[in-house]
């Protein structure tokens, strides 16, 4: 009896089994890109429809760069004769004026400088006294050339040497008709040759450089300028004086209007060539260095365009709905380009030529496709 039990078991389970295996899957349900409008639904619409069209449509050419600064507009600050930084405000990033104290030096060969300009100078002032005397006795013959001759040459000498001093002097920036024996100073400063800001700090307060070292750099913003890399088959499209907007990764709501200036012929091994672009207005906020995008507008041209209106947006893609009765709609990817005017690029408007398409109400449309019962 037990064997029974146990024989009627396995056959009813197996049964089972079989029965599972031959369920058929569910099939996953289609995406519907049809839409179908009951009379009311189709007066509340309010739908229209138009066709693919030929419009005149600005092409565009997007690009990349940064902001650049011409070799002559960045400025290297050192010390012609060395010395220790005693002090310095500055700070990357900060504004500074012409003429402005950027750095104060200290070294004791300043004062040697000096002191020897101060007495060449003293002894300058023997020697023309000592000139003078010995060009009168010359004149009278009282005196034999060959003394004139040496006293002549010792003058022009210090003369000589008067002059280096004092150009020393100025490359240290300090006036040589203003040093005298009551205000030698063992430190100088430095000046700001332009009027920009500071791009970077080389040295620290404390520290001895060398003739040769670099303290600061600064750059001139008057020919900032942007740098765009083009690829060689757009270049043909572009001729100086050409407008273009400029926007940064962090902002691109913000245009920045630019003109261009210079088209550079020489290729890189990726085949672009550099276009030098002027700001119109400058923002001060843009550092050298600073990676922007760009826009630059042809020359209009026709092209198959439809209104924007047109466009709908779903799921990452581009769509419009074709009329294929009279309250029946299908949703079509299109693929878009530029938009001017109120009016998109159509660039596979083969598909599209002579169909009727929504051009108010696609929206609508997309609601009630999107919003349909499942059935």
């Amino acid at each position: 009896m037990k064997h029974i039990y146990i024989l009627s078991l396995f056959i009813i389970l197996s049964a089972c089994g079989d029965k599972k295996q031959e369920e058929p899957a569910t099939p996953k349900p289609e995406v519907a890109n049809l839409v179908t409008l009951t009379a009311a639904q189709l007066a509340s619409a309010k739908i229209q429809t138009g066709k693919v069209e030929e419009k005149s449509i600005s092409a565009i050419i997007k690009v990349s760069g940064k902001i650049d600064v011409p070799p002559q507009n960045m400025i290297s600050v050192s010390m012609p004769l060395g010395g220790f930084l005693r002090s310095t405000k500055l700070l990357p990033g900060m504004h500074i004026s012409k003429g402005e104290v950027i750095g104060v030096m200290e070294d004791q060969q300043y004062i040697q400088l000096q002191q020897d300009y101060l007495t060449t100078k003293s002894k300058l002032a023997y020697l023309e006294a000592e000139f003078l005397r010995q060009k009168e006795l010359n004149q009278s013959k009282a005196t034999s050339d060959k003394i004139f001759q040496q006293t002549q040459m010792d003058y022009q000498t210090q003369k000589i040497n008067l002059g280096a001093l004092a150009e020393k002097l100025k490359l240290i920036h300090i006036n040589p008709q203003q040093v005298s024996e009551a205000n030698i100073s063992r430190s100088v400063n430095i000046y700001s040759p332009i009027t920009g800001f500071v791009s970077s700090v080389k040295v620290n307060t404390g520290k001895y450089v060398n003739p040769s070292d670099i303290l600061f750099e600064l750059v001139n913003p008057d020919d900032i300028h942007l740098n765009l890399q083009v690829f060689e088959r757009d270049l043909p499209k572009l001729a100086i004086g050409q407008q273009l907007l400029a926007y940064t990764n962090n902002n691109p709501g913000k245009k920045y209007p630019c003109e261009i200036s210079i088209i550079s012929h020489d290729l890189s091994p990726e085949r672009t060539a550099d276009v030098h672009c002027h700001f119109e207005n400058y923002d001060r906020n843009l550092f050298p260095g600073t990676y922007m995008n760009a826009e630059i507008k042809l020359k209009s041209q026709q092209s198959p365009a439809l209104p924007e209106e047109a466009i709908v947006a779903y799921e990452g893609g581009n769509y419009v709905f074709i009329q294929k009765a009279p309250n029946q709609f299908q949703m079509t990817a299109i693929e878009t380009g530029t938009k001017e005017n109120g009016f998109i690029e159509i660039m596979n408007s083969e598909g599209f030529t002579g169909k009727a398409i929504v051009t108010k109400g696609a929206y609508t449309l997309l609601m009630a496709l999107k919003n349909k019962p499942e059935e």
